[in-house]
């Protein structure tokens, strides 16, 4: 029976390093105002793609100033951006696109959390990769480090695959909106994972129903539990 874990930012370990990184992707979609549907005005956070170039683009600079907008100019400019990525992607409001821009310096973990974005230096990410691990991938990002001999930091695509298992979510919550797709509930305490929607293929994903929640496999943790790397923890979910 496969083991999949909840992966999640080792604040114990990392309060005890004193670097920092400050930065954002370089474009994004706009956040949804007013959704004709639900009324909210959102954008959420999990959806990156750290390897897509805007700058193909002639409207790219569309995407560069943070703002909600309404719903049929946020569908336009989603749909520019389309044919730039994978066809499963659902590109909710927030999206992000292209490297971090930024600064950082200091000593960091090997495994860096800026928000729901994972960063891990090159040589690490290659020795994952060599270990046999599915699906990893890595982008460079455009950080700029104000230090001698910085670290050469990646950011992990780690894409919205699974979901949590519909006996986790409270009933009175409602179903996501069927115009902007948002899902209003909150992280259940005791998550559990809908078996048949997790990727076989995959060693790290995210979940679609809440992007923000980091799934690893059992190799994944023994991978980086064996190469020593600290940043991360692993609580076992159950599937159902």
């Amino acid at each position: 029976m496969p083991r999949f874990f909840w992966v999640d930012e080792d604040y114990a370990v990392t309060a005890k390093y004193r670097g920092y990184v400050d930065a954002s992707h370089r474009w994004h979609l706009p956040g949804l105002l007013k959704c004709p549907m639900c009324g909210a005005t959102w954008g959420g956070l999990g959806h990156h793609f750290p390897g897509v170039d805007l700058t193909q683009l002639p409207e790219h600079r569309e995407f560069e100033k943070a703002r909600p907008e309404p719903l049929p100019e946020f569908t336009r400019l989603r749909e520019l951006v389309r044919p730039l990525v994978p066809p499963h992607a659902a590109l909710p409001p927030g999206t992000s696109f292209g490297p971090l821009v930024g600064t950082s310096s200091g000593k960091l973990p090997d495994f860096v959390w800026l928000l729901d974005v994972l960063l891990l230096d090159q040589e690490m990410v290659e020795q994952l990769q060599v270990g046999g691990l599915h699906g990893l991938r890595a982008f460079p990002t455009a950080l700029r480090f104000r230090q001698k001999n910085p670290p050469d930091l990646l950011e992990l695509q780690v894409d919205p695959h699974g979901i949590l298992h519909a006996d986790c979510i409270p009933p009175e919550e409602p179903p996501p909106c069927e115009t902007c797709g948002r899902v209003g509930f909150g992280r259940p305490d005791e998550p559990i994972l809908d078996a048949a929607s997790l990727p076989p293929e995959l060693d790290l994903f995210r979940l679609a129903n809440f992007a923000t929640m980091v799934i690893g496999t059992e190799r994944f943790r023994d991978a980086v539990v064996r190469l020593g790397l600290d940043g991360l923890t692993f609580r076992e979910l159950p599937t159902r």
